[in-house]
């Protein structure tokens, strides 16, 4: 089934490919398209209840929206600041310090003390029976997950490799909250392809499959993600054909 998913992702980066070098235009429309769709998403999937056009008010306006959560607020608008500044790390090894910040970027405005810092303590994942590695393990963990996350795997694919890392840094768990966002945040910048925008309806599909892959079931996960991204390819090829007519 990778096999089938990676040949029609192929398909379609090949007919976007036939589009590059996009205009300064089309570069700056898909920024902002995807800054407002990857936050919304990826808070939904934590539980924030701002919709889509919400999260663009309060990203895009400054404005907040009645009924909802200070934090609420503060998620979207420190997810959206961390989003920006990945497009200063592409096409480059990536740190520590550069995962650490895009951490401070998205939880400061939260928590300020244990924003862009390793977790102090031991946590527990609710609806698993998964533990994350004990928090004095967690540096050591980094520092080997930031050497895979740069190397170059001749023996798998760049999309089954992107997988396996996000399945290795949420098995990290490397701060007191916000990993599966900052994760996912990679995962994007990672991939080589397109941001992984999970629909929230398919939430409980993408924890199922992380929850195998904690067990040592890759597949699972990387057939979900792998499915993401051919739909996602889908819908930046007709974005993209749109905006170069």
């Amino acid at each position: 089934m990778t096999t089938d998913l990676l040949n029609q992702i192929a398909s379609l980066k090949s007919s976007l490919d036939s589009h590059r070098p996009f205009s300064d235009h089309v570069v700056k429309q898909l920024k902002d398209y995807y800054r407002i769709g990857l936050t919304y998403t990826s808070n939904a999937i934590e539980g924030n209840t701002l919709t889509e056009s919400e999260t663009k008010v309060v990203i895009e306006d400054g404005l907040t929206i009645g009924g909802k959560s200070l934090r609420e607020h503060y998620e979207a608008i420190g997810h959206a600041k961390a989003y920006d500044h990945i497009y200063t790390l592409l096409d480059r090894a990536i740190t520590e310090e550069d995962v650490l910040l895009l951490h401070k970027l998205f939880f400061e405005q939260i928590d300020s003390e244990n924003a862009g810092r390793y977790r102090q303590r031991n946590v527990i994942i609710t609806g698993t029976d998964y533990l994350p590695p004990n928090y004095y393990e967690v540096p050591e963990l980094m520092k080997k997950y930031i050497q895979n996350l740069n190397r170059v795997d001749s023996y798998k694919h760049p999309l089954e490799l992107a997988s396996d890392l996000h399945a290795e840094f949420e098995a990290i768990h490397p701060f007191i909250d916000g990993n599966g966002r900052i994760g996912r945040l990679i995962l994007t910048m990672k991939n080589g392809y397109c941001p992984v925008i999970i629909p929230p309806i398919r939430r409980a599909e993408y924890i199922t499959a992380m929850r195998k892959s904690n067990k040592g079931d890759l597949i699972t996960l990387r057939i979900f993600i792998l499915s993401v991204i051919y739909e996602e390819m889908k819908s930046l090829k007709k974005v993209v054909e749109s905006l170069v007519r």
